[in-house]
């Protein structure tokens, strides 16, 4: 394998090839076009038009009645984690690959603003975990709008992030935690290029569906057939990530004791 082909193997390829064939293809048709903002090879790609996209999604009636969002925190959704700091909502987001001893901070735009913190700054990933404050999964609020980062999404609510299952640990975890309410709403903001064929991205028990897409270019009501998950599902859990996720051994037990 050249060491170009090297450097473009998503991060966590093998895990389901079928969803790395996907992936690999969006990348490529970012770069190919000209649609990226940076890298985009094992990552949630950052893309032209990205704040196009999060305005259409700020636009929508579960957005504007919302008072607590939680963002993933990637690049293409720093303008989304943007506008819910300057519309006065509470917004939560991860730890990049939950890495830290605790897995989110919250963001709160009146404490930021007291404090002096440009919401463009608390905004970016390096500086929600600076300004931001921690918080365990047990202490946060119940969300009303859950926004997930995608590298491939389809019209029927379909989605596959870069591989690593974090976004789906998260949605498993905040479900048994009871943060999860009937009228919660799970969306995302991609490229319209990321918009691929049903076929294309087959989602299995443990995957949350979209119920909402925001691109450049239009808003999208998947009106998903998936049944949601109701947790985590602990088998589907990667032994590096039990390792890797300081809280993830101590969570489980937890929960499973429950």
């Amino acid at each position: 394998m050249s060491v170009e082909n090297q450097s473009k193997q998503g991060r966590w390829a093998g895990r389901n090839s079928d969803k790395d064939v996907i992936r690999d293809k969006i990348w490529k048709i970012l770069v190919d076009e000209g649609q990226n903002v940076g890298p985009t090879w094992s990552r949630i790609p950052n893309f032209v038009g990205a704040d196009l996209a999060a305005k259409r999604l700020s636009e929508l009636d579960f957005w504007t009645s919302a008072k607590v969002v939680k963002c993933n925190p990637d690049p293409p959704q720093i303008p989304v984690r943007l506008r819910a700091l300057y519309d006065g909502k509470l917004l939560y987001t991860p730890v990049p690959e939950l890495v830290e001893g605790f897995p989110f901070v919250l963001l709160d735009p009146a404490r930021l603003e007291a404090d002096g913190v440009q919401f463009e700054l608390a905004a970016t990933s390096q500086g929600a975990v600076e300004y931001g404050q921690p918080v365990s999964f047990q202490e946060m609020a119940p969300m009303d709008v859950i926004v997930v980062g995608c590298v491939g999404v389809t019209r029927s609510g379909g989605r596959t992030g870069k591989g690593g299952g974090f976004a789906d640990l998260e949605l498993g975890i905040f479900r048994e935690l009871g943060k999860v309410p009937d009228h919660a709403v799970i969306v995302t903001t991609v490229h319209s290029s990321q918009v691929v064929d049903d076929d294309d991205i087959v989602m299995m028990e443990h995957d949350s569906a979209l119920e909402w897409i925001c691109t450049e270019k239009e808003v999208i009501q998947t009106r998903s057939p998936y049944p949601q998950p109701t947790g985590v599902a602990w088998d589907m859990v990667q032994p590096d990530q039990l390792e890797d996720i300081p809280f993830l051994k101590e969570l489980k037990r937890d929960l499973s004791s429950r």
